[in-house]
């Protein structure tokens, strides 16, 4: 099998998709599409995981939500996705302890149709690579990330790149939010 994944400097792909969003009866599912972001002007990340109710993925959804202010505080849109359904979405988060008071969405693409697109399914299972993506406002991929289903991304990372891509300057190696980008 040949694997086409979608890169930099592609549009990221139109979506409409239910999501978990709260623990709170009556309040637990919500639609998120890809127009939420864009028309707010905001940056989008969406990081994916294999599964539910598995090992790996709940440190990387928890550190992620650890850092969930810190996407917010440089005006992005975090969004998590698997393609289990938003009804094993909601029964992880309620049996997770690290998963209850998730600050951002769990996007359910049940059918596969945005993972597909993306190009980040695996051969056998069918199920998501650990992708993430950084989206600008206007809808083009400016950095994709994909992991092995069986190692863990740094989030620290996705945030020093969307730093990096937000300064639309030249940032050397090892950049950090602060430090001088490159004089042309």
């Amino acid at each position: 099998m040949k694997n086409y994944i979608l890169s930099v400097g592609s549009a990221f792909p139109e979506f409409r998709k239910k999501t978990v969003v709260s623990l709170e009866k009556g309040k637990e599912f919500s639609e998120i599409s890809s127009e939420d972001y864009k028309a707010n002007n905001q940056w989008l990340v969406m990081f994916w995981w294999p599964k539910d109710f598995t090992f790996v993925c709940p440190t990387e959804i928890a550190e992620f939500n650890k850092r969930a202010q810190d996407f917010a505080d440089r005006d992005a849109i975090l969004i998590g996705a698997s393609t289990d359904s938003e009804f094993v979405h909601h029964a992880w988060r309620n049996n997770h302890n690290d998963l209850r008071d998730l600050k951002f969405p769990m996007l359910a693409d049940t059918n596969r149709s945005l993972a597909e697109e993306l190009g980040i399914l695996e051969a056998e299972e069918k199920v998501a690579y650990r992708a993430t993506y950084i989206v600008d406002p206007t809808g083009i991929v400016r950095w994709v990330s994909l992991n092995d289903l069986s190692v863990g991304r740094n989030v620290n990372e996705v945030l020093r790149v969307l730093d990096a891509l937000q300064t639309d300057e030249l940032c050397p190696c090892n950049w950090t939010k602060g430090e001088a980008t490159l004089a042309v």
